[in-house]
């Protein structure tokens, strides 16, 4: 096979010998998958592996591969997938309008299509970004993969780091997409594609979430329309057997438990995670839920030495430095479900970022409406009088200070107000030498290109558009990926099902943040599944007492030195700001310094865990 394709074949270390069906196959993520290299017209394979199921189809010179499920509205594609595989679906989508037709694709995927005749290849992502997929330029074409670092197993993708993508590892805690770790290795954003054509690459997205900024949809009109919604999405996520859930007692996982409940007869296994630390265990919420929804439940209480037999897993399973603690629980959550012979799990992730549940809405709401302030009254009056010399002194008055300085800091910028790399000057955190090869100022850009991006002019839902990119995408839905992924379980996430992406912009601003009231449509929506104490508990999540731990638990203690000190001898932060870290975890600040700690912490363990 020549062309586009040709690089493909016998390339990959990890399916060297194989043909180029194989090999795509194994980008997707399913390296034991073993095909003939020539297919006949309508050959068509199905395989399972716990990051989603892999199809392929081939007919005509173009071979369509997939990893995940997708159905489609479309009768054309509808009957591909019903009589081969949801890869010839793709296929048929492809037949009717080229790369138009991913818009009629719907559900968690990752995909490739290449025809051979025309040396075109495309790849694309689902509207959530639940599935990763990389890509790197090569001689000739694209190659491309569901791990960055397996894409540098092809001998013209470099392995390299890029100093850049460490920076912004340690500005967000993880490598956002489009970079990666590795230079010349890019990621997929949620709904984007890239296709090689003609010998140029381009790339765009397929979908946009349509916010209504003027919706006057009532807040009884979208109740009703939302609970069948809701409840076909979770039906289509709980296809399958040997199926549970995560819950943590918050309004997501219960509501999607509770969902689940009612679509079947028999109870719904659950799982949770507790921890034996003040502030830190919400196991009551999840024991209420399990209780009212008659779930099958099943508990851990994750401990310190835990956590130090998680770190060398989490520094394997990634395949670029991750710095979310959350990933702990939520590997021993999916694990106890695997040993119990789960083999699917719904998660509650998305209904923060599509109905106006993150803290940082309301808040901003704050400095928004100081905004709207008649500039004279703000700068000649409210403004000198917070800076009078005896209101400086006093707590509120240094409070009050603060929200003035962050006001006058625009949108998105002012959500970073209180990032590590924003409260200390830069030539104190790091080597001048690696400060000297990177951008600072590249965050930011990342942040205001999706801000920007968005279809809406209102500030919320601008911000929801942020999240569902760097706080779900690139955060949430790949601690959660990775982690089930690594404990033998595939994933899915009922409340990113495509409709209700779609409805949640109908939803209108007001609705989702009513006043300073958080979900207000949501919590209204679900008061007759769920019991008044979870729809009006506080959101937590799975946090995790690390710092705390780090402090008391000698094997965990000094897993931390020593990995501290293995980093300052890479020369990239300066000694005296690991020295201040130290220090400040130390004297009573083990929780909130506790965060950066780890974040080094998993850097070095992922570095060393791969000789570099």
């Amino acid at each position: 096979m020549a062309g586009i394709c040709g690089w493909l074949d016998n390339r990959l270390d990890r399916v060297r010998g194989q043909g180029v069906l194989d090999t795509m196959c194994a980008a997707l993520g399913h390296p034991t998958a073993r095909l003939e290299s020539t297919l006949r017209d309508g050959a068509a394979l199905a395989a399972s592996s716990p990051f989603g199921d892999i199809s392929l189809y081939e007919a005509g010179g173009v071979i369509a591969v997939l990893r995940g499920r997708i159905h489609s509205g479309d009768p054309a594609i509808a009957s591909a997938i019903a009589r081969h595989n949801p890869a010839a679906g793709v296929l048929a989508a492809w037949r009717q309008a080229g790369r138009d037709g991913l818009a009629q694709i719907h559900g968690s995927f990752a995909l490739a299509v290449c025809e051979t005749t025309t040396n075109t290849l495309l790849l694309a992502v689902d509207r959530a970004g639940a599935q990763p997929l990389c890509y790197a330029e090569v001689a000739g074409g694209l190659a491309f993969a569901a791990r960055a670092d397996a894409l540098t197993a092809h001998p013209e993708v470099s392995s390299a780091l890029d100093q850049q993508a460490i920076f912004d590892y340690l500005y967000f805690h993880l490598v956002p997409a489009p970079t990666s770790i590795f230079q010349g290795v890019k990621k997929l954003l949620p709904a984007q594609f890239a296709e090689w054509r003609n010998g140029q690459l381009s790339s765009g997205f397929y979908w946009h979430l349509h916010y209504d900024d003027h919706s006057s949809a009532s807040q009884a009109e979208l109740a009703a329309r939302f609970h069948p919604i809701l409840r076909d999405s979770v039906a289509r996520a709980a296809h399958g057997n040997q199926l549970g859930a995560f819950l943590s007692g918050g309004l997501d996982s219960s509501t999607v438990t509770g969902t689940l409940a009612g679509l079947g007869n028999t109870p719904v296994n659950t799982y949770s995670i507790g921890f034996e630390a003040d502030g830190f265990d919400e196991m009551e919420y999840a024991r209420l839920a399990a209780r009212t929804f008659a779930a099958h439940a099943h508990e851990y209480y994750l401990r310190p030495a835990d956590i130090v037999a998680a770190i060398p897993i989490i520094s394997a399973a990634y395949d670029e430095p991750f710095g979310n603690e959350s990933a702990v629980p939520t590997y021993f959550c999916a694990k106890l479900a695997h040993d119990d012979g789960i083999r699917i799990m719904l998660g509650g992730d998305g209904g923060d970022e599509i109905f106006g549940g993150n803290a940082r809405y309301a808040k901003q709401k704050i400095f928004e409406v100081y905004g709207l302030i008649p500039s004279w009254l703000r700068a000649g009056v409210i403004e000198p009088l917070v800076q009078l010399p005896g209101l400086a002194a006093l707590p509120p008055g240094r409070k009050l200070q603060s929200y003035l300085h962050q006001a006058r800091v625009p949108l998105p910028d002012r959500m970073e107000s209180y990032n590590f790399l924003q409260r200390t000057p830069l030539a104190e955190i790091f080597n001048a030498d690696f400060l000297a090869r990177i951008q600072p100022g590249q965050p930011a850009e990342l942040l205001r290109e999706v801000y920007q991006r968005s279809d809406s002019q209102h500030f919320i839902n601008r911000m929801m558009h942020l999240d569902l990119k760097f706080t779900l995408a690139d955060n949430d839905l790949r601690k959660v990926g990775r982690m089930t992924e690594a404990a033998g379980v595939e994933i899915r996430y009922p409340l990113l099902d495509d409709a209700l992406l779609d409805f949640s912009g109908e939803v209108p601003v007001h609705l989702k943040v009513k006043g300073m009231r958080l979900r207000h449509f949501f919590k209204e929506a679900v008061r007759d599944l769920l019991p008044n104490e979870i729809i009006n508990k506080s959101k937590h999540g799975f946090g995790l007492p690390f710092g705390v731990w780090a402090t008391t638990h000698a094997p965990l203690h000094e897993l931390v030195q020593d990995s501290l000190a293995a980093f300052e001898r890479r020369h990239i932060l300066q000694p005296a700001y690991l020295a201040e870290l130290r220090r400040q975890h130390q004297d009573g600040h083990a929780t909130y310094y506790g965060v950066m700690i780890w974040v080094v912490v998993m850097l070095e363990q992922w570095l060393s865990k791969r000789g570099l």
